[in-house]
Protein backbone atom coordinates (compact mmCIF):
# COMPACT_ATOMS: atom_id res chain seq x y z
CA UNK A 1 0.00 0.00 0.00
CA UNK A 2 1.37 3.90 -0.31
CA UNK A 3 -0.29 6.49 0.88
CA UNK A 4 -0.47 9.85 -1.65
CA UNK A 5 2.96 10.75 0.04
CA UNK A 6 4.38 7.55 -1.78
CA UNK A 7 4.98 5.82 1.78
CA UNK A 8 5.26 2.18 1.41
CA UNK A 9 3.36 0.42 4.26
CA UNK A 10 1.91 -2.74 2.69
CA UNK A 11 1.04 -4.91 -0.86
CA UNK A 12 -1.09 -6.81 -2.27
CA UNK A 13 0.25 -9.29 -4.28
CA UNK A 14 0.41 -7.51 -8.34
CA UNK A 15 -1.41 -5.15 -7.34
CA UNK A 16 -0.55 -1.69 -5.98
CA UNK A 17 -2.28 -0.39 -2.99
CA UNK A 18 -3.33 3.20 -2.36
CA UNK A 19 -4.58 4.66 1.21
CA UNK A 20 -5.96 8.14 1.83
CA UNK A 21 -7.18 9.87 -1.86
CA UNK A 22 -9.60 12.21 -1.79
CA UNK A 23 -12.29 11.08 -3.89
CA UNK A 24 -13.05 14.32 -4.84
CA UNK A 25 -9.76 14.93 -5.91
CA UNK A 26 -8.82 12.26 -8.26
CA UNK A 27 -5.51 11.93 -9.79
CA UNK A 28 -5.48 11.74 -13.18
CA UNK A 29 -2.53 9.07 -12.60
CA UNK A 30 -4.82 7.05 -11.17
CA UNK A 31 -8.12 6.95 -13.52
CA UNK A 32 -5.42 7.12 -16.55
CA UNK A 33 -3.29 3.66 -15.47
CA UNK A 34 -2.63 1.12 -17.27
CA UNK A 35 -2.41 -1.39 -14.18
CA UNK A 36 -5.10 -2.31 -11.60
CA UNK A 37 -4.96 0.34 -8.86
CA UNK A 38 -6.56 -0.85 -5.24
CA UNK A 39 -7.55 2.16 -3.43
CA UNK A 40 -8.36 1.12 -0.02
CA UNK A 41 -11.16 3.53 1.53
CA UNK A 42 -11.99 5.76 -1.30
CA UNK A 43 -15.56 5.80 -0.71
CA UNK A 44 -15.65 5.13 3.06
CA UNK A 45 -17.53 8.01 3.68
CA UNK A 46 -20.60 7.03 1.68
CA UNK A 47 -24.17 7.31 3.20
CA UNK A 48 -24.78 3.86 1.91
CA UNK A 49 -21.31 2.26 3.03
CA UNK A 50 -21.99 3.90 6.80
CA UNK A 51 -25.63 1.87 6.67
CA UNK A 52 -24.00 -1.12 5.19
CA UNK A 53 -21.70 -1.18 8.23
CA UNK A 54 -24.12 -1.44 10.77
CA UNK A 55 -25.22 -4.96 8.55
CA UNK A 56 -27.12 -6.07 5.66
CA UNK A 57 -30.51 -4.64 6.92
CA UNK A 58 -29.45 -1.59 7.43
CA UNK A 59 -28.12 -1.38 3.90
CA UNK A 60 -31.29 -2.69 2.50
CA UNK A 61 -33.38 -0.31 4.43
CA UNK A 62 -31.37 2.70 3.09
CA UNK A 63 -32.28 1.73 -0.53
CA UNK A 64 -35.39 1.47 0.09
CA UNK A 65 -35.25 5.77 0.93
CA UNK A 66 -34.24 5.84 -2.76
CA UNK A 67 -36.35 3.30 -5.02
CA UNK A 68 -38.86 4.78 -7.73
CA UNK A 69 -40.44 1.34 -8.43
CA UNK A 70 -38.95 1.25 -11.75
CA UNK A 71 -38.56 -2.56 -12.78
CA UNK A 72 -35.11 -4.13 -13.28
CA UNK A 73 -33.52 -7.47 -14.22
CA UNK A 74 -32.52 -9.72 -12.09
CA UNK A 75 -30.88 -13.21 -12.69
CA UNK A 76 -32.46 -15.69 -10.87
CA UNK A 77 -30.00 -19.17 -10.41
CA UNK A 78 -30.96 -22.35 -8.47
CA UNK A 79 -29.33 -23.18 -5.04
CA UNK A 80 -27.24 -25.57 -6.82
CA UNK A 81 -25.51 -23.47 -9.33
CA UNK A 82 -23.77 -22.10 -6.07
CA UNK A 83 -24.39 -18.32 -7.33
CA UNK A 84 -22.10 -18.40 -11.03
CA UNK A 85 -23.80 -17.21 -13.50
CA UNK A 86 -22.39 -18.75 -16.12
CA UNK A 87 -23.40 -21.11 -18.92
CA UNK A 88 -24.99 -24.59 -18.43
CA UNK A 89 -22.95 -27.58 -18.97
CA UNK A 90 -23.94 -27.98 -22.54
CA UNK A 91 -23.69 -24.05 -23.70
CA UNK A 92 -26.59 -23.95 -25.08
CA UNK A 93 -27.93 -22.12 -22.10
CA UNK A 94 -27.61 -20.37 -18.81
CA UNK A 95 -27.51 -20.80 -14.88
CA UNK A 96 -29.84 -18.33 -14.57
CA UNK A 97 -33.29 -16.94 -15.66
CA UNK A 98 -33.17 -13.18 -16.01
CA UNK A 99 -36.61 -12.09 -14.74
CA UNK A 100 -38.11 -8.43 -14.92
CA UNK A 101 -38.83 -7.32 -10.74
CA UNK A 102 -39.59 -4.40 -9.19
CA UNK A 103 -36.24 -3.07 -6.73
CA UNK A 104 -38.59 -3.85 -3.85
CA UNK A 105 -39.07 -7.45 -5.15
CA UNK A 106 -35.54 -7.65 -5.07
CA UNK A 107 -34.36 -6.13 -1.60
CA UNK A 108 -37.72 -7.90 -0.11
CA UNK A 109 -35.94 -11.14 -1.32
CA UNK A 110 -32.33 -10.38 -0.70
CA UNK A 111 -33.56 -9.60 2.82
CA UNK A 112 -35.58 -12.94 2.88
CA UNK A 113 -32.03 -14.87 2.26
CA UNK A 114 -30.15 -13.21 4.27
CA UNK A 115 -29.77 -16.20 7.00
CA UNK A 116 -30.44 -18.81 4.25
CA UNK A 117 -27.29 -20.94 4.48
CA UNK A 118 -28.05 -22.19 0.14
CA UNK A 119 -30.33 -19.78 -1.24
CA UNK A 120 -30.93 -19.21 -4.37
CA UNK A 121 -29.25 -16.96 -5.96
CA UNK A 122 -30.25 -13.72 -7.20
CA UNK A 123 -28.24 -11.10 -8.53
CA UNK A 124 -28.71 -7.57 -10.55
CA UNK A 125 -25.82 -5.85 -12.36
CA UNK A 126 -24.66 -3.05 -15.03
CA UNK A 127 -28.25 -0.78 -13.95
CA UNK A 128 -28.06 2.62 -14.28
CA UNK A 129 -28.85 3.90 -10.85
CA UNK A 130 -30.33 6.95 -11.87
CA UNK A 131 -32.92 4.90 -13.61
CA UNK A 132 -33.73 3.11 -10.25
CA UNK A 133 -32.13 4.64 -6.83
CA UNK A 134 -31.56 8.33 -8.48
CA UNK A 135 -30.07 10.35 -6.03
CA UNK A 136 -28.45 7.19 -4.03
CA UNK A 137 -25.09 8.80 -5.21
CA UNK A 138 -23.80 12.39 -4.85
CA UNK A 139 -23.16 13.31 -8.62
CA UNK A 140 -20.34 15.10 -7.57
CA UNK A 141 -18.92 11.90 -5.13
CA UNK A 142 -16.37 11.19 -6.66
CA UNK A 143 -14.11 13.47 -9.10
CA UNK A 144 -13.35 12.38 -12.73
CA UNK A 145 -12.20 15.51 -14.02
CA UNK A 146 -13.40 15.84 -17.73
CA UNK A 147 -14.72 12.22 -17.85
CA UNK A 148 -18.47 11.71 -18.12
CA UNK A 149 -18.61 8.24 -16.65
CA UNK A 150 -21.70 6.08 -16.66
CA UNK A 151 -22.51 4.84 -13.14
CA UNK A 152 -24.18 1.78 -12.12
CA UNK A 153 -25.25 -0.65 -9.88
CA UNK A 154 -24.39 -4.19 -9.16
CA UNK A 155 -25.85 -6.13 -6.25
CA UNK A 156 -27.03 -9.34 -5.01
CA UNK A 157 -26.00 -11.89 -2.64
CA UNK A 158 -23.09 -14.62 -3.02
CA UNK A 159 -22.27 -14.54 -6.71
CA UNK A 160 -19.92 -16.23 -8.96
CA UNK A 161 -19.40 -13.92 -12.21
CA UNK A 162 -17.17 -14.92 -14.92
CA UNK A 163 -13.83 -13.47 -16.37
CA UNK A 164 -14.46 -11.48 -18.55
CA UNK A 165 -12.87 -8.03 -20.46
CA UNK A 166 -14.72 -4.95 -20.57
CA UNK A 167 -13.89 -1.79 -22.98
CA UNK A 168 -14.53 1.43 -20.75
CA UNK A 169 -11.60 1.94 -17.70
CA UNK A 170 -13.98 0.79 -14.75
CA UNK A 171 -13.53 2.06 -11.26
CA UNK A 172 -15.45 -0.35 -9.16
CA UNK A 173 -16.39 0.80 -5.34
CA UNK A 174 -17.86 -1.74 -3.33
CA UNK A 175 -20.41 -0.28 -0.61
CA UNK A 176 -21.54 -3.57 0.92
CA UNK A 177 -20.88 -6.79 1.74
CA UNK A 178 -16.97 -7.73 0.39
CA UNK A 179 -15.88 -8.79 -3.26
CA UNK A 180 -13.47 -10.91 -4.26
CA UNK A 181 -11.83 -9.81 -7.67
CA UNK A 182 -9.05 -12.10 -9.69
CA UNK A 183 -7.72 -10.00 -12.36
CA UNK A 184 -5.57 -11.35 -15.38
CA UNK A 185 -3.65 -8.79 -17.79
CA UNK A 186 -5.33 -8.88 -21.57
CA UNK A 187 -2.56 -11.14 -22.80
CA UNK A 188 -3.67 -14.01 -20.78
CA UNK A 189 -7.01 -14.63 -23.65
CA UNK A 190 -4.93 -17.47 -24.41
CA UNK A 191 -4.90 -19.09 -21.28
CA UNK A 192 -8.48 -18.44 -19.81
CA UNK A 193 -10.51 -20.61 -22.66
CA UNK A 194 -13.22 -18.21 -23.57
CA UNK A 195 -17.03 -19.11 -24.94
CA UNK A 196 -18.93 -18.19 -27.67
CA UNK A 197 -18.34 -14.57 -28.75
CA UNK A 198 -21.80 -14.13 -30.08
CA UNK A 199 -24.22 -16.24 -27.44
CA UNK A 200 -23.37 -14.64 -24.08
CA UNK A 201 -24.63 -14.54 -20.17
CA UNK A 202 -24.69 -10.86 -20.29
CA UNK A 203 -23.28 -9.50 -23.41
CA UNK A 204 -19.36 -10.03 -23.27
CA UNK A 205 -17.67 -13.18 -23.94
CA UNK A 206 -16.55 -14.86 -20.72
CA UNK A 207 -13.96 -17.63 -19.66
CA UNK A 208 -15.60 -21.16 -19.31
CA UNK A 209 -13.37 -21.96 -16.21
CA UNK A 210 -15.38 -22.18 -12.98
CA UNK A 211 -12.47 -19.90 -11.15
CA UNK A 212 -12.86 -20.75 -7.44
CA UNK A 213 -12.72 -24.39 -8.80
CA UNK A 214 -10.86 -24.84 -11.73
CA UNK A 215 -10.95 -28.20 -13.81
CA UNK A 216 -7.26 -28.07 -14.99
CA UNK A 217 -7.95 -31.51 -16.53
CA UNK A 218 -10.50 -30.07 -18.96
CA UNK A 219 -8.00 -26.24 -18.85
CA UNK A 220 -4.73 -27.37 -18.89
CA UNK A 221 -3.61 -23.81 -19.99
CA UNK A 222 -5.65 -22.29 -16.91
CA UNK A 223 -2.68 -22.86 -15.04
CA UNK A 224 -0.73 -20.68 -16.62
CA UNK A 225 -3.21 -18.12 -16.74
CA UNK A 226 -3.05 -18.12 -12.40
CA UNK A 227 0.77 -17.77 -12.34
CA UNK A 228 -0.31 -14.30 -13.67
CA UNK A 229 -3.48 -13.91 -11.60
CA UNK A 230 -3.94 -10.94 -9.52
CA UNK A 231 -6.42 -10.97 -6.62
CA UNK A 232 -7.99 -8.46 -4.07
CA UNK A 233 -10.23 -8.83 -1.64
CA UNK A 234 -12.49 -5.73 -1.30
CA UNK A 235 -14.73 -4.25 1.61
CA UNK A 236 -17.27 -1.62 2.02
CA UNK A 237 -15.89 1.44 1.11
CA UNK A 238 -13.14 0.21 -0.64
CA UNK A 239 -12.32 0.21 -4.83
CA UNK A 240 -10.12 -0.94 -7.49
CA UNK A 241 -9.33 0.65 -10.77
CA UNK A 242 -9.82 -2.21 -13.38
CA UNK A 243 -7.91 -0.77 -16.93
CA UNK A 244 -9.45 -1.41 -20.44
CA UNK A 245 -9.61 -4.93 -21.60
CA UNK A 246 -8.19 -6.77 -18.42
CA UNK A 247 -10.18 -9.97 -17.65
CA UNK A 248 -11.87 -10.10 -14.31
CA UNK A 249 -13.50 -12.64 -12.32
CA UNK A 250 -16.26 -11.61 -9.68
CA UNK A 251 -17.19 -12.89 -6.24
CA UNK A 252 -19.64 -11.60 -4.05
CA UNK A 253 -18.50 -13.13 -0.64
CA UNK A 254 -21.60 -12.40 1.51
CA UNK A 255 -25.27 -12.53 1.77
CA UNK A 256 -25.96 -9.24 0.60
CA UNK A 257 -23.08 -7.55 -1.75
CA UNK A 258 -23.59 -4.16 -3.81
CA UNK A 259 -21.22 -2.21 -5.63
CA UNK A 260 -21.13 0.92 -7.88
CA UNK A 261 -18.87 1.54 -10.47
CA UNK A 262 -17.76 4.47 -13.15
CA UNK A 263 -16.76 3.12 -16.37
CA UNK A 264 -15.76 5.40 -18.95
CA UNK A 265 -13.92 5.27 -22.54
CA UNK A 266 -10.74 7.22 -23.38
CA UNK A 267 -12.10 7.53 -27.08
CA UNK A 268 -14.48 9.65 -28.37
CA UNK A 269 -18.10 8.47 -28.03
CA UNK A 270 -18.24 8.12 -32.06
CA UNK A 271 -15.99 5.45 -31.83
CA UNK A 272 -17.81 2.07 -31.43
CA UNK A 273 -16.61 -0.93 -29.64
CA UNK A 274 -13.58 -3.24 -31.34
CA UNK A 275 -15.36 -5.70 -30.73
CA UNK A 276 -17.72 -5.14 -34.18
CA UNK A 277 -14.56 -4.95 -36.28
CA UNK A 278 -13.59 -8.49 -34.86
CA UNK A 279 -17.01 -9.93 -35.70
CA UNK A 280 -16.34 -8.25 -39.05
CA UNK A 281 -13.21 -10.00 -39.59
CA UNK A 282 -14.76 -13.12 -38.55
CA UNK A 283 -16.99 -12.61 -41.28
CA UNK A 284 -14.84 -11.22 -43.98
CA UNK A 285 -11.19 -12.53 -43.31
CA UNK A 286 -10.98 -15.26 -40.61
CA UNK A 287 -11.29 -18.61 -43.12
CA UNK A 288 -9.65 -16.69 -46.56
CA UNK A 289 -6.59 -18.87 -47.37
CA UNK A 290 -3.67 -18.55 -45.44
CA UNK A 291 -1.80 -16.89 -48.00
CA UNK A 292 -4.44 -14.01 -48.07
CA UNK A 293 -4.69 -13.82 -44.22
CA UNK A 294 -1.38 -13.00 -44.18
CA UNK A 295 -1.81 -10.60 -46.72
CA UNK A 296 -4.81 -8.98 -44.83
CA UNK A 297 -2.25 -8.95 -41.98
CA UNK A 298 -0.26 -6.73 -43.46
CA UNK A 299 -2.79 -4.23 -44.72
CA UNK A 300 -3.93 -4.12 -41.21
CA UNK A 301 -0.59 -3.40 -39.58
CA UNK A 302 -0.21 -0.67 -42.30
CA UNK A 303 -3.59 1.41 -42.03
CA UNK A 304 -4.40 0.21 -38.12
CA UNK A 305 -1.58 -0.97 -35.92
CA UNK A 306 1.16 0.92 -37.24
CA UNK A 307 -0.74 3.97 -38.87
CA UNK A 308 1.00 7.48 -38.44
CA UNK A 309 1.03 10.43 -40.44
CA UNK A 310 3.26 9.11 -43.94
CA UNK A 311 0.39 6.35 -44.17
CA UNK A 312 -1.91 9.03 -46.42
CA UNK A 313 0.54 11.84 -46.53
CA UNK A 314 0.42 11.34 -50.51
CA UNK A 315 -3.24 12.03 -50.79
CA UNK A 316 -4.40 15.21 -50.54
CA UNK A 317 -6.21 16.35 -47.51
CA UNK A 318 -9.79 17.04 -48.43
CA UNK A 319 -9.68 13.73 -50.24
CA UNK A 320 -8.51 11.62 -47.54
CA UNK A 321 -11.56 10.31 -46.28
CA UNK A 322 -12.02 7.56 -44.12
CA UNK A 323 -7.99 7.87 -44.31
CA UNK A 324 -8.29 11.37 -42.44
CA UNK A 325 -8.66 12.41 -39.64
CA UNK A 326 -11.46 10.58 -37.71
CA UNK A 327 -14.48 12.21 -36.17
CA UNK A 328 -18.52 12.52 -35.39
CA UNK A 329 -19.20 13.29 -39.42
CA UNK A 330 -16.36 10.24 -40.98
CA UNK A 331 -17.58 8.07 -38.33
CA UNK A 332 -21.45 8.83 -39.49
CA UNK A 333 -20.07 7.60 -43.01
CA UNK A 334 -18.07 5.19 -42.51
CA UNK A 335 -20.81 3.45 -40.34
CA UNK A 336 -23.30 4.05 -43.19
CA UNK A 337 -20.94 2.59 -45.81
CA UNK A 338 -20.66 -0.44 -43.89
CA UNK A 339 -24.74 -0.85 -43.13
CA UNK A 340 -24.75 -0.50 -46.98
CA UNK A 341 -22.27 -3.08 -47.25
CA UNK A 342 -23.29 -5.60 -44.68
CA UNK A 343 -27.13 -5.36 -46.14
CA UNK A 344 -26.80 -6.27 -49.53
Amino acid sequence: MRTPESVAIDSVPGIEEIAGLDPRALPDAVLASREPLLLRGLVADWPLVQAARQGSRAAIEHLRGFDTGLPVTALVAPAEAGGRMSYNATLDGFTFVPQRQRMTTVLDALEAYIDDPTPPGLYVGSTAIEACLPGLVDADALAMGDRDPLVSLWLGNRSRIPAHQDVPDNLACVVAGRRRFTLFPPDQLPNLYIGPLDFTPAGQPVSLVDMSAPDLDSFPRYAEAQRHARVAELGPGDALFVPSMWWHHVEGLDAFNMLVNYWWRRSPGYMDTPMIALMTAILCMRDLPAHERAIWRDVFRHYIFEHDDVVAAHIPEGARRALGPLDADVARMLRASLLKRLNR
